[in-house]
C-alpha cells in the first residue's frame, strides 16, 4: 500500500472517528425522536465507512489513524458550548450539517493532495463524501 492510499485510509477513519463522536454527544441533547432516529442511522454507516477503511489499513500492516484525547475533548467541549444556551432541534441539525460539511472539505484536500492513490481508498472516499453530501441534505428538514 502506498503512502499517499494510507493518506486516504487515514482521512476516513479520521472523519468517521470525528463524526461519530459529534453524534454520540450531540445525540444526548436532542428531544425530537425523528431526529435522533436519523442520528443513530448516520452513526452507524459512518462506523461501516470507518471498519472498511480499518480493514485495509490492517491488511497492508499500515498504521492506523490515532486520534489524542486533546482533539476529543475540544470536539466535545466545542459541542457543549455551543449548545449550552440552545438545544433545539434545528440548531442541533445545523452544527450536524456544519460537520459534515467540515468533512467533505477535508476529504476533498486530502484527495487533491493524493492523486495518486489508488482506485480502491478514492472509492470509499468518494462514498463517504457522498454520504455526508446527502447527510447535509436530509438534516436540511430539521433546520
Amino acid at each position: 500500500m502506498t503512502q499517499q492510499e494510507v493518506a486516504v485510509y487515514k482521512e476516513i477513519q479520521k472523519n468517521t472517528d470525528m463524526a461519530m463522536k459529534a453524534i454520540e454527544t450531540i445525540a444526548g441533547k436532542a428531544c425530537d425522536d425523528e431526529f435522533s432516529r436519523q442520528l443513530s442511522e448516520q452513526s452507524i454507516r459512518f462506523s461501516e465507512i470507518h471498519n472498511e477503511a480499518s480493514k485495509q489499513l490492517m491488511a497492508a500492516k499500515a498504521a492506523m489513524y490515532q486520534g489524542s484525547a486533546l482533539s476529543d475533548a475540544m470536539l466535545k467541549t466545542g459541542i457543549h458550548y455551543n449548545t449550552m444556551l440552545n438545544t433545539s432541534t434545528g440548531h442541533l441539525a445545523e452544527l450536524m450539517i456544519k460537520g459534515n460539511n467540515n468533512g467533505i472539505i477535508e476529504l476533498e484536500k486530502v484527495l487533491k493532495h493524493n492523486e495518486n492513490a489508488g482506485s480502491l481508498p478514492v472509492k470509499l472516499a468518494r462514498e463517504l463524501i457522498h454520504f455526508e453530501e446527502k447527510n447535509v441534505t436530509s438534516l436540511k428538514e430539521f433546520l
